[in-house]
């Protein structure tokens, strides 16, 4: 080989010989390199996303369920989840009054029952709710046919903040 030959590129003596140059690629890492961003930007998409399925569990109000046994309105004890059976003797807007043998009880049904027909007068019900400071705050309505209406968490969130300092506001 003289030294000219050693001047001139190996595709170019391949090339002599009959053989069809090979080019190499300008960027060989540069795919690894798309590759593995790819591979990451994925990862990160699929943290987010379980994160954001865990933080929606978290803050998600869970469901109570009072027990069918349905308890005698007298005998309600103070902030437990009941399910009393009855009457509804009269309705005022989203509250209503159910009546059994042992007695009465105010129910309120929170924004659900604004506007609505939940109940009739003299309709038979069963309800299911928290009783809290003589008031049965409804979860559940189960009417004689088996129908559930389902009207939110028993007892909401709880009461406190500016608006407890003021007449008329916060607690009874």
């Amino acid at each position: 080989m003289s030294t000219l030959d050693q001047n001139v590129p190996d595709n170019h003596h391949e090339a002599e010989a009959g053989k069809t140059p090979h080019p190499k690629p300008p960027h060989g890492h540069r795919s690894r390199r798309l590759a593995a961003f790819g591979i990451a930007a994925f990862a990160i998409l699929a943290l987010g996303a379980a994160a954001g399925a865990g933080a929606m569990k978290l803050t998600r109000p869970s469901m109570e369920l009072a027990p069918m046994t349905p308890v005698a309105i007298s005998a309600m004890p103070d902030w437990s989840l009941v399910t009393v059976k009855g009457k509804v003797a009269e309705v005022f807007g989203n509250k209503f009054i159910v009546q059994d043998d042992s007695g009465r009880a105010l129910v309120e049904t929170g924004p659900a029952g604004e506007g609505s027909k939940l109940v009739g007068v003299n309709e038979a019900i069963s309800v299911q709710g928290r009783f809290e400071r003589g008031v049965l705050r409804a979860s559940f309505i189960v009417r004689q046919d088996g129908s559930v209406e389902a009207l939110g968490p028993a007892g909401g969130p709880p009461r406190h903040g500016p608006l407890d300092d003021l007449p008329g506001h916060g607690k009874p």
